[in-house]
C-alpha cells in the first residue's frame, strides 16, 4: 500500500487532531520497540560477560541452571570451555567460549543497528507531531480571530 502525501494546511482542525492521534499512537509503539530492543541488546551483551568471566578455576562450583526463566536447578560447572547456546526458536547449540562470545556480539551489533534506524524514525515522527501540532495551534488562533471579528 503506497503512503499518500497531504499537506496539513489543507486539513481542518478535526482532521489535525486525528492526524496527532494517529501519530502519537505510533511514536508510542516505536518508543516500545525501542526499549524492547534496549533490552534484547543489554541481555546479548551480559552474555558476552558472562562467557567472559568463565575461567578454569571455575570449574566445579555451584551453579543455578535455567529451565525456564522462573525456573532454576542447582548443578555443578564441569565444562568451562564450551557453553550451550540459545541460537533462537528453541533450539540450543555447543559452542566453545570464543564462538559464544562472537555470536552474542554479533546479536549485539545487529540489535544496535535496528536500534540506530528505529531511532531515526522516531525523530522524523516527532518532526511530523510538532508540525501538526503548530499547523493545528495556526488554525485555531485563525479560527478565534474570525470569530472576534464576527
Amino acid at each position: 500500500m503506497a503512503e499518500q502525501q497531504v499537506n496539513i494546511t489543507d486539513l481542518d482542525p478535526v482532521q489535525l487532531q486525528e492526524v496527532k492521534k494517529q501519530l502519537d499512537q505510533e511514536l508510542d509503539h516505536l518508543t516500545n520497540s525501542y526499549s524492547q530492543l534496549k533490552q534484547a541488546q543489554s541481555k546479548f551483551r551480559s552474555c558476552v560477560e558472562n562467557v567472559n568471566s568463565l575461567t578454569p578455576s571455575s570449574k566445579g562450583k555451584e551453579i543455578l541452571i535455567p529451565l525456564t526463566s522462573s525456573l532454576y536447578v542447582p548443578g555443578k560447572l564441569t565444562d568451562t570451555e564450551n557453553v550451550v547456546v540459545d541460537v533462537g526458536t528453541g533450539y540450543y547449540v555447543k559452542k566453545t567460549k570464543s564462538e559464544a562470545a562472537q555470536h552474542y556480539n554479533s546479536k549485539s551489533t545487529f540489535v544496535q543497528s535496528n536500534l540506530d534506524t528505529l531511532q531515526k524514525t522516531i525523530e522524523r515522527k516527532q518532526e511530523n507531531v510538532q508540525s501538526v501540532v503548530q499547523v493545528l495551534q495556526m488554525k485555531m488562533q485563525q479560527q478565534q480571530q474570525q470569530a472576534a471579528k464576527a
